[in-house]
Order: C-alpha cells, then sequence, then structure tokens
C-alpha cells in the first residue's frame, strides 16, 4: 500500500513545554491507525498538526509525498471527528451534515444526494430532520462521522469520539467504526487511551509516552511482545519481575531457570520478565513451575482474578475459570512462548534489529 502521510523529525512545543520530541512515522492508505498513550502524551497534538489546527516547531509533514506543513487546514484533504462532536445544536441532521458541503457553494441537489449517501453509510437514513437534542450519544456521535465524511476526506481523523458514550455503546460503536472504515477503504487515524478500544479496532497502533513514540505495530505484536516495562504495563494485565537471561532460550527467575524463546542478549544480562495472568495455569505445586501461595481472588465476571505470591516476594495475578482457595499453595503452569523477556532501555530499532539478527541464526 502506499503512504499517504510522513512525520520526518517532527517536534513541537507549546510555551517552552517539549510536547512532541523527534516524531518520526509512515501512515498507509486505508488502514485504521490508532494513537494511544495516557493524558499528556501527545497523541492528539499529532492529529491536530495532520489537520494543521497548529504548526510544527521543526520537521516535515508529507501528504503523499508533498510537504503540508504550510497548507491552511481547509485545504488538507483531512477531515476531524472532536471528542464532542462539534454538531450545531440550532441545525437538524441534514443541516449539519451538509454545513460543509454548502460552504464550498456545492449545487443543492448534489448536497442533498452526498448527505442521503452518508447517512445511509452510517445507518442513519431518514433522520434528515431530526433535531441534535432529540439524538443519543450513539447517533450524534454518527452524525458527526457522517459531516466529516460527506467531505469526501483521504483521511478521517478521530480524537476520542467514544469518551463520552456508555460501555455497551461504546463497544457497539467499536464494531461499526472498524466496519465503516473496512467498506470506506478510507485511512482511519483515531485517537484514545483506552487500551482494549486500540487492541479491537486497529491494524496498527503507535504507543506514545512524555511525547515519544515508544512502539508501533499490529494489536497482537504490541501485546505479545511489549518493548518495555510501559507498553507491558499499559496494553493489558502484566506480571513483571526482574529476571537474569543465563543463556539464549533460557531465563532465571528467582533461584530457577526457564525455557524462553527469546535470544540475542549478553550472558547473565539482567532483564525484566513479562507473563501474562491468561497465560498462567493453577495446578499442583508437584505440576506447577513455580511454586506460589494464593493471596486473594476477585470474581470478574468471565474469570477469578487471583493473586498470588512466590517465596522471593514476587506477586503472580492469574486469570482462571476456576475458583480457587486462599491460603493454599498451589503451583503456576506456563509455556516456553509465553514467556517474553526485555532489556533495559531498548529502543524498537534495537528491538527489531536484535529479533531479525537472533532470528537468522
Amino acid at each position: 500500500m502506499s503512504k499517504i502521510i510522513e512525520f520526518h523529525h517532527v517536534m513541537k512545543e507549546y510555551d517552552g513545554e517539549i510536547v512532541l520530541k523527534d516524531i518520526n512515522f509512515e501512515i498507509e492508505q486505508g488502514k485504521f491507525y490508532t494513537l494511544l498513550g495516557p493524558s499528556g502524551c501527545g497523541k492528539t497534538t499529532i492529529l491536530r498538526l495532520i489537520a494543521g489546527f497548529a504548526e510544527t516547531n521543526n520537521g516535515d509533514i508529507l501528504f503523499e509525498g508533498k510537504r503540508i506543513n504550510n497548507i491552511p487546514a481547509n485545504k488538507r484533504r483531512v477531515n476531524t471527528v472532536f471528542q464532542d462532536y462539534a454538531l450545531f445544536p440550532h441545525l437538524n441532521v441534514f443541516e449539519n451534515v451538509a454545513f460543509g458541503l454548502k460552504l464550498k457553494k456545492i449545487p443543492k441537489k448534489e448536497i442533498a444526494q452526498k448527505v442521503q449517501d452518508v447517512l445511509k453509510m452510517v445507518q442513519l437514513s431518514g433522520f434528515e430532520t431530526r433535531e441534535i437534542s432529540e439524538m443519543s450519544g450513539g447517533q450524534r456521535q454518527r452524525v458527526a462521522i457522517a459531516r466529516a465524511l460527506a467531505n469526501e476526506p483521504e483521511v478521517l481523523l478521530l480524537d476520542e469520539p467514544l469518551s463520552a458514550l456508555d460501555l455497551k455503546l461504546r463497544t457497539d460503536m467499536q464494531y461499526e467504526l472498524r466496519e465503516l472504515q473496512k467498506r470506506l477503504g478510507i485511512t482511519f487515524i483515531f485517537v484514545t487511551h483506552d487500551q482494549e478500544e486500540a487492541l479491537a479496532m486497529s491494524d496498527e497502533i503507535f504507543v506514545l509516552n512524555k511525547g515519544e513514540i515508544v512502539q508501533s505495530g499490529s494489536p497482537v505484536d504490541i501485546y505479545d511482545e511489549p518493548i518495555n516495562r510501559f507498553v507491558a504495563d499499559f496494553i493489558g494485565e502484566s506480571n513483571i519481575v526482574a529476571g537474569v537471561m543465563v543463556a539464549d532460550n533460557q531465563v532465571k527467575i528467582g533461584e530457577s531457570v526457564f525455557e524462553c524463546v527469546d535470544g540475542g542478549m549478553r550472558k547473565n544480562e539482567p532483564v525484566e520478565i513479562v507473563l501474562r495472568p491468561e497465560d498462567l495455569t493453577i495446578t499442583t505445586s508437584e505440576k506447577g513451575k513455580l511454586k506460589v501461595r494464593v493471596d486473594t481472588q476477585v470474581f470478574r465476571g468471565v474469570h477469578y482474578e487471583i493473586i498470588c505470591q512466590d517465596v522471593q516476594g514476587n506477586e503472580w495475578m492469574v486469570h482462571s475459570t476456576k475458583k480457587a482457595q486462599e491460603g493454599s499453595e498451589v503451583g503456576l503452569f506456563f509455556e516456553p512462548e509465553d514467556i517474553h523477556v526485555m532489556r533495559f532501555g531498548e529502543s524498537e530499532e534495537e528491538f527489531d534489529a536484535r529479533l531479525e539478527s537472533y532470528e537468522e541464526e
């Protein structure tokens, strides 16, 4: 697929505070991208730079290979759906969706057809005369999307548009947005701080922290192969403990050495170990690879969240469909591929190079 947006060494500061540090990435046409990170990490600033609502302090932004740093927002082939939808309360659905088209002085007949087409896309046919105040949160969100799509953007920017919805409606809208993107085939760039939302919707995720992209890749890659403690802790639940890389495919936790699938590190290098709660199985002390004591457990609906502790004092979270007995001694079983080893201070480029070199050997 062809590149539609590129950031080259982009830096942005506000009032002397750097909010984006040397950002570099490429966006391919027709994919669903998510900018994921905590509040203040810079994800919305990236969206504003793409839209033309803010200017870079350094670096270049390219659209289809052409520099657009100085192109005004209304001349860019992108549209934005804001967190609060930014709908006009005094206009009905038709008038809201048609607003941008009227500014472009498009003929009335063509406007009517475009509005009808985009309302059908977002499953709001027949709502043309409905007042905004009479609509639910999910319907308003779809009106905002329809208004953006009416301008036929090549890129749709979505700034946390689901954050104000209740849980069930939010989940429903995740599926609707993903299906809409697939059906239209245009590029979506979605901003959220919700990890589950990012994992469910994206082709590719950029994880940001403190103005930097710390890791990018598919949802599966980022979940299964987090590059550091921040990513592992931010993307889902994680057990993170100290370890030592004894040799390729061998890692030491406490006094025990376990088989793993990682390599390419120094012998006896201190590392951090990630084991996801759903990858741990409670069994007998004799069958388990780790011996632990069950401290507490909470029923979460689809599973029990069980907290255990080993003899070194490491705390382990387990997600299990079976109830455990608090205070009992049990074993934890896991496969070698369930262990993920993280090096201290390793960048994404170093991680990729090490992985490629190790796989070639």
